[in-house]
């Protein structure tokens, strides 16, 4: 088999470079000026050498012999090298040819002896390597299996030196990577073993570094369990034998640092399991990725340049929970299929900004293997999917929406990962981020594995995790997903699959203390951020501090938002039923204001509603196609005048009446004036875009969502009449009236309660408007308050009230 040239000496534009055949030193540069080797009886004094410079290596390589003095940077004279016993001992030749051994530097590279200096290389499949300094070249003996040794006469080891390696039909030059230190600092590796390094990415990883003045790459990785790990990659054609990493102690933590490599590399981890195994591993703290599905980590820097400091520095002036917030639910991939992170740039900032949405929330955009997860199980926790571009475009596309004035959530999924053998499922031949129980490990609704939270570094890769989207890509939240999974045991499980906690309760108590350091560490870095729980129990204290005790004997968990699902189940299960049935079923539209301040609340009609045969929102109501819009533009005017803040997923902003698919995205067509029916769907978008201009001109609809003075009910009992009324409260007072109208009638007169300081009413927004596909049916003029009591208050007033629709009325 004709060996193949070692990679990673592969010349770079960092450093390494290919070396021409060695020429005779300069005649006055004399060999009595360098240091010597001692000459045993076989070695040919420095005075009798041949003019043929070439080590053996070079001659074997079929490198030229051409006159001339010494390249620069090529070394001085060629000098014999001493075959004395400084090779690599057995045993540590067994442990670096299996890939187990944890100290490779300890042996390799450049070692002080009693009579000088001892360099030992390990390079499989070179003819020879040659050791050259700025003052002498030698060649090292050949120990086989791509071992080489020999013994320099020098006093000290010197500061550089560089290794030239011939293989078949080429000779390579680069830095030795065993003769570096550790390029990971104590403090780094305190922090880590304590689970309390809120940077870790720049700890672990890969990190394009200028180390002990040279340029190249920091590989670290944590697998505490491997019997040793090597560093695989493109730049050494896959074949890690030749780069063993070094153990950092009782961190856990193994390291390399190699010269020459730069950005855009690819990498793995050659691990050597405790059973004896090996396994190939992507890097856990990976901060790109090659695009699925290939699975591949890439060396990567950023150099994006921000141009977002005016947001950065005005978001944490007014708290989310007192401010508008109506957001847009994107999955980039299908929202228009094809573009790039750059291309979306230059058309959601566009259209968001349009609709008046303040923010949109991304659907994960992690790293996945299986696009038809929607990124909800994620392979690479630090690295933007690549299937977009490179997480310098992601920083470019968030950096467009906040010079547009739009703030960016993004899912983020710490409950769980899948189990592909090339990820993080029993990392280094053990249990390492999922729990080692397996009853606490399998996740029983999606075949994926649960985190082990109550592991320190574990937590400590998620906290610092949910700080990294903040810090490095300027994300303004994260929605964390599936919260409820991760705070029961018994979540999905029968008797006997799960066990309870210290206490005897469900509670899982290493989650709850993980949700309450991530919210603490991300509130305390990132000012203005904002984290929202989907949580559909009945948890007490998910938005309360987490320095609070509950009644339950937990501080709560720290989060500033939660989805409301009970709200979002109860209205579509009403708008859902014929009017002529909505009777029956009032208390569902009404229930949400029990407790719509035990917590500060999302309203979301998320993805999660329109797929799996669920319909999309339109679709979901009943009726004709007449009706089916009048009760979705009637709902979401109700759902935008609810307490609580807004959430829509795309596609359902103009009526879309396919469920969504991750294959073709949204219905894009149906907003084509050439199509028929394009004027309904767009009517419908037309009042989202009203509904958030209302929606944020009116402070009524958002100062007070957390404070009950903010909210109250003119009637909240008219089963009959399928009517909901009630009044808004801003800061300062002012009033706003919504009224909402779920029967197919048209109810002229209808009296309801008003405050009797208010001397006219005015129509600001009603659903059943010429211009959204309505019937027109409006009140536009202002309506006067009479003295007649009704709904308790002492004025009423009269209004006429469209077929399923909701009215908007302010003080005029």
């Amino acid at each position: 088999m004709t060996p193949r040239p070692r990679p990673d000496d592969t010349p770079k534009k960092t450093g390494s470079k290919r070396t021409s055949a060695k020429k005779p030193a300069p005649e006055d540069k004399k060999p009595a000026e360098l240091p010597t080797a001692r000459r045993t009886a076989d070695e040919t004094p420095a005075d009798e050498r041949v003019a043929d410079e070439r080590t053996a290596g070079e001659r074997a390589a079929g490198v030229r012999d051409p006159a001339g003095p010494v390249p620069a940077g090529s070394g001085g004279p060629a000098v014999a090298t001493r075959p004395a016993g400084v090779g690599v001992g057995p045993a540590d030749r067994q442990l670096l040819l299996d890939g187990t051994h944890h100290d490779p530097h300890g042996v390799l590279g450049a070692h002080p002896v009693p009579d000088g200096v001892a360099f030992r290389a390990f390079r499989p499949y070179a003819l020879g390597v040659t050791v050259v300094t700025d003052e002498l070249r030698a060649e090292l003996r050949d120990d086989g299996d791509g071992f080489f040794s020999g013994l320099l006469p020098l006093r000290a080891v010197p500061d550089a030196y560089r290794l030239v390696v011939a293989y078949e039909g080429t000779v390579l030059e680069t830095e030795d990577a065993y003769r570096f230190l550790p390029a990971l600092g104590e403090l780094d590796l305190h922090l880590i073993g304590e689970g309390r390094h809120e940077e870790l990415w720049r700890a672990l990883g890969a990190e394009p570094m200028e180390h002990q003045g040279v340029a190249g790459t920091r590989f670290t990785v944590w697998a505490p369990n491997a019997r040793g790990v090597r560093l695989a990659g493109g730049f050494n054609f896959w074949d890690g034998t030749g780069h063993p990493m070094r153990s950092l102690g009782s961190s856990g933590v193994w390291e390399l640092f190699v010269p020459a490599i730069g950005e855009g590399e690819l990498y793995k981890f050659d691990i050597a399991r405790p059973d004896g195994s090996r396994t190939l591993r992507a890097d856990p703290m990976a901060r790109r990725t090659e695009a699925p599905p290939a699975t591949s980590s890439v060396v990567h820097a950023s150099h994006h340049e921000w141009h977002d400091a005016e947001w950065m520095a005005r978001r944490a002036d007014r708290p989310v929970h007192e401010a508008p917030f109506s957001v847009y639910e994107v999955h980039l991939p299908s929202w228009r299929p094809g573009l790039t992170y750059r291309q979306l740039a230059d058309q959601l900032p566009a259209y968001v900004t349009d609709l008046g949405f303040t923010h949109v929330e991304l659907m994960p955009v992690a790293e996945h293997p299986f696009g038809g997860s929607w990124g909800y199980q994620v392979t690479g926790f630090y690295a933007p999917t690549a299937r977009l571009g490179t997480p310098d475009d992601f920083k470019y596309l968030v950096d467009a929406l906040h010079r547009a004035g739009v703030g960016v959530l993004m899912d983020w999924v710490p409950a769980h990962f899948p189990r592909d053998e090339w990820a993080l499922a029993e990392f280094d031949g053990r249990p390492l981020y999922e729990h080692a129980d397996p009853l606490r490990a399998d996740h029983p609704d999606w075949g994926t594995l649960e985190f082990d939270y109550g592991r320190r570094e574990v937590r400590n890769f998620l906290v610092a995790n949910a700080t990294y989207w903040c810090e490095e890509f300027h994300i303004d939240g994260l929605r964390v997903d599936a919260v409820a999974s991760m705070l029961y045991l018994d979540y999905s499980r029968e008797p006997g699959q799960w066990v309870p906690n210290e206490h005897g309760g469900r509670e899982n108590l290493d989650a709850v203390a993980f949700l309450q350091e991530m919210n603490a560490t991300v509130y305390r870095r990132n000012p203005g951020v904002v984290t929202v729980a989907e949580e559909s129990t009945a948890w007490d204290g998910v938005t309360r501090a987490t320095h609070h005790i509950g009644p339950g004997g937990f501080g709560g968990l720290g989060f500033g938002l939660k989805w409301n699902m009970g709200w979002m189940h109860d209205s579509l299960d009403y708008v859902s039923h014929d009017p002529v049935h909505r009777k029956y079923h009032h208390d569902e539209m009404t229930f949400s204001m029990v407790y719509a301040y035990s917590e500060n609340y999302v309203l979301p009609i998320s993805h999660d509603e329109v797929v799996h045969g669920k319909r999309s929102l339109v679709s979901k109501m009943p009726g004709d196609w007449w009706q089916q819009r009048a009760n979705l533009r009637a709902y979401l005017a109700f759902m935008w005048a609810h307490p609580g803040k807004q959430l829509l997923f795309m596609g359902q902003e103009f009526a879309q009446g396919a469920e969504w698919s991750e294959a073709h995205g949204p219905d894009w067509w149906l907003l084509d004036p050439a199509y028929g029916a394009e004027p309904d769907h767009r009517g419908v978008r037309d009042l989202v875009r009203d509904l958030n201009t209302r929606y944020r001109d009116e402070p009524a609809l958002w100062e007070r969502d957390t404070d009950p003075s903010g909210f109250a009910w003119v009637t909240g009992d008219s089963a009959d009449d399928n009517v909901f009324a009630f009044l808004r409260h801003a800061a300062d007072g002012t009033p706003l009236l919504a009224v909402s109208h779920l029967s197919p009638a048209v109810r002229h007169g209808y009296r309801l309660g008003v405050p009797e300081d208010i001397p006219a009413w005015h129509e600001i927004l009603n659903t059943d408007t010429a211009r959204y596909g309505g019937g027109d049916i409006t009140n536009p003029d202002p309506v006067k308050p009479e003295s007649t009591p009704w709904h308790g208050r002492a004025a009423s007033i009269r209004l006429t009230l469209p077929p399923l629709a909701t009215v908007w009325l302010r003080p005029a």
